[in-house]
């Protein structure tokens, strides 16, 4: 197990370009699946995670080739399905959360998808329900092998349908979405996830000959067609990456610009952080964070503390919500961090009070921060990072703390970040990979 040892207390100064889109990158991967053509994919991030999904994709037969960093070529043109009830299958994609974005493209295009139960981080129950019943209403027959923890469904006539979905959930919109391109008459997704990356996702396949309509709005409708053909698609910078940055410079005292940020896709994350007290400039389609001695937090009109909580888009993405609760540890005033998504997001709040900071865990959703203003450091120390977001908010945390911190298990940051540690000491940090 690899770990960080970082030296903190360092204001760090320069310009960071951001990795492409994590989440996107787990969706789009897949849409080759439903053409036997060629589909170009650029801007794709160099993490584990992702590259696990190439792995996976290359494993089930789809020819990729990679043209240069982050440009790769992908032809779905025979895909072995025997493969998909392999063990090898079964290890591989139940390694992997973005595993389950494969079963709407095959289901779609060859009228059988499986799925072993997928990995991911341990942030509480991820159901999958909201996908399978979406392909359900499409015509597809539905199995759960409890004892195998295996999925499968089959269907190869399927036909539109009204699918009222009972939550927003960007993954299962995509696999539905995906599922519904290419099924007989007109699908309607009401409630449907509305984040830019599944908005990339329904421009993607409109350029493969799909017909989305509603793009950017929480109802979308598809008219199915007979087949897709090929297409280029650029993924978008990743906004948690962006929002991990800003938090970054304002810990550490820093001034840092980040380039190319496509800032009408980032949503409320600029008013959250300068809720925090956090100064942010737009320069054309940079931000710029100039260093700051100290931020404080907004009250409510009324004076109350601020609550900052999560919600589907366009509210604030739940990947960031720990980003802000450890940048509020050294801001004045207090807030009230309200996860409401996930219920165990916040469980790494524990080695934050250890290096000092001033936080109240009030259930597995809610935790209350004072802020301490500077006027004390924190403290490097020993840690796991349990989670992806979890751990880059104790990198951060590290990074502004006096003396040294040792993170374990940075393979949970790695799922995420690309060489995070490489691109951070280019500023003038001091991480050092152990082990």
């Amino acid at each position: 197990m690899a770990s960080f040892e970082i030296h903190g207390g360092k204001p760090l100064n320069g310009e960071l370009i951001p990795q492409g889109a994590k989440n996107e990158a787990l969706q789009v991967l897949c849409a080759p699946l439903l053409t036997p053509e060629k589909v170009t994919i650029s801007n794709v991030p160099d993490i584990v995670d992702v590259n696990k999904l190439i792995g996976l994709l290359q494993a089930m037969g789809v020819n990729i080739e990679k043209v240069e960093k982050g440009i790769y070529i992908f032809q779905a043109k025979d895909i072995d399905l025997d493969y998909l009830q392999t063990e090898d299958f079964k290890f591989r994609a139940g390694s992997l959360r973005g595993s389950v974005m494969i079963v709407g493209p095959l289901l779609a295009r060859f009228g059988v998808g499986y799925l072993p139960k997928p990995g991911g981080d341990k942030i509480g129950r991820r159901r999958l329900d909201t996908h399978f019943t979406g392909m359900i209403s499409l015509g597809a027959k539905f199995n759960y092998d409890a004892g195998e923890h295996f999925y499968a469904v089959e269907g190869k006539n399927l036909k539109g349908a009204y699918i009222h979905m009972d939550e927003a959930s960007v993954t299962g919109t995509a696999n539905i979405v995906m599922t519904a391109v290419m099924a007989k008459g007109e699908t309607t997704i009401y409630n449907a996830a509305c984040e830019p990356y599944l908005q990339q996702l329904c421009k993607m396949l409109n350029s493969m000959g799909a017909k989305i309509s509603g793009i950017s709005s929480n109802m979308l409708t598809v008219k199915g067609v007979k087949e897709l053909g090929g297409c280029y698609h650029r993924i978008l910078p990743d906004m948690i990456e962006i929002g991990s940055f800003i938090g970054l410079a304002a810990m550490t005292q820093s001034e840092i610009t980040i380039k190319d940020v496509s800032w009408e896709n980032l949503g409320i994350i600029p008013t959250i952080f300068r809720r925090l007290g956090i100064k942010l400039e737009r320069k054309g389609d940079d931000i710029y964070v100039p260093a700051q001695e100290s931020y404080e937090i907004e009250t409510f009109i009324d004076g109350s503390i601020m609550t900052i909580s999560d919600a589907p888009w366009p509210g604030f993405t739940p990947d960031l919500l720990s980003i802000i609760l450890v940048v509020a540890s050294q801001a004045k005033g207090s807030v009230l961090i309200h996860q409401k998504m996930f219920e165990s997001r916040l469980f790494f709040v524990d080695k934050l009070i250890d290096m000092g900071a001033q936080i109240i865990l009030c259930d597995p959703h809610r935790a209350t921060v004072i802020g301490l203003d500077r006027k004390y450091d924190l403290r490097g120390i020993q840690m796991t990072s349990p989670d992806i977001r979890a751990g880059v908010s104790l990198l951060i945390a590290a990074l502004s703390a006096k003396g040294k911190s040792t993170i374990h298990n940075i393979e949970q940051i790695d799922r995420g970040y690309q060489d995070i540690d490489i691109r951070l000491n280019n500023l003038g940090a001091d991480i050092r990979r152990i082990g």
